[in-house]
């Protein structure tokens, strides 16, 4: 895991690659964001031409409300990982719902959610609404991203802070489908496999493969990355790990409960995404 660290000139530069039992060493803040065309990649951090990307103001963005916060070092997905190398991209999937539970804050910039303009009140901010109807909502990724870490803040592009998961949390609730229970930090092992399914159930990503893959952390799972293999056959070896890590557990009382209600959606169905 590589970290990115404010310099005293303003520039932004990142840590060597960290070994994981190092990271706990670090406190540091995590961005989670939609992406979109102008990202800055790990390439880009290191040749310098990130600053001159329209994605470098989130990059920014993230730095600041860190140091607010306290915190020297944060992490953003887009330029922290080396995609060009599949081992590295693979570790990264395997290990993203661990480094996002470690964050000591997760910021959640909302490209499409405004604060400026529109009559609103307590009860009912002008925001409400695209809060509500923000893409960032029906992502695949933003699924751990919004479960894992301890503390989640909401932003408005306006770089406004709307509010905390806590405190969004029954607007949350009725977006996503998540139990309060689940945002308010309750283990996803006390979830059937079937309603964290049906969290996921909706939601999109960019390449098929990875609705499978983005849910390993959510399953406490971990597999190879095989980008080109399509959706049905990983969504088909999720399935296999997660039999064989339900045949693993000890048979309590709940975990005949757990496992008795893991088969109301059809596998073909999450595996074709038009069976839905």
């Amino acid at each position: 895991m590589r970290l990115l660290e404010c310099q005293t000139d303003g520039s932004i530069r990142l840590t060597d690659n960290l070994l994981d039992k190092d990271v706990s060493q670090y406190q540091y803040a995590i961005l989670s964001h939609r992406w979109g065309p102008y990202e800055v990649t790990f390439e880009d951090m290191l040749d310098g031409s990130g600053s001159k990307k329209a994605g470098y103001e989130k990059i920014k963005f993230c730095g600041e409300q860190a140091a607010l916060d306290g915190l020297k070092y944060f992490w953003v997905d887009s330029c922290c990982i080396k995609k060009s190398s599949d081992a590295e991209l693979s570790e990264a999937i395997n290990s993203m719902y661990r480094w996002y539970s470690r964050a000591a804050k997760c910021y959640v910039y909302l490209s499409d959610v405004s604060n400026s303009g529109g009559q609103g009140n307590a009860s009912q901010p002008a925001w409400s609404a695209s809060f509500r109807t923000s893409e960032w909502f029906s992502r695949g990724w933003t699924l751990q991203e919004l479960i894992a870490p301890s503390s989640v803040d909401f932003f408005s592009r306006n770089r406004t802070r709307l509010g905390d998961r806590s405190s969004l949390g029954q607007q949350i609730h009725e977006i996503t489908g998540i139990a309060l229970s689940a945002l308010s930090g309750t283990p996803l092992s006390h979830f059937s496999v079937d309603e964290r399914f049906k969290w996921a159930q909706n939601r999109n990503t960019t390449r098929e493969e990875d609705w499978a893959y983005c849910l390993l952390g959510i399953f406490d799972i971990s597999m190879p990355v095989i980008y080109g293999e399509g959706r049905e056959r990983a969504v088909n070896r999720l399935r296999k790990e997660i039999n064989e890590a339900l045949n693993n557990q000890d048979m309590s009382t709940s975990s005949n409960a757990f496992i008795a209600t893991q088969n109301t959606l059809s596998w073909d169905q999450l595996a074709d995404p038009n069976l839905l």
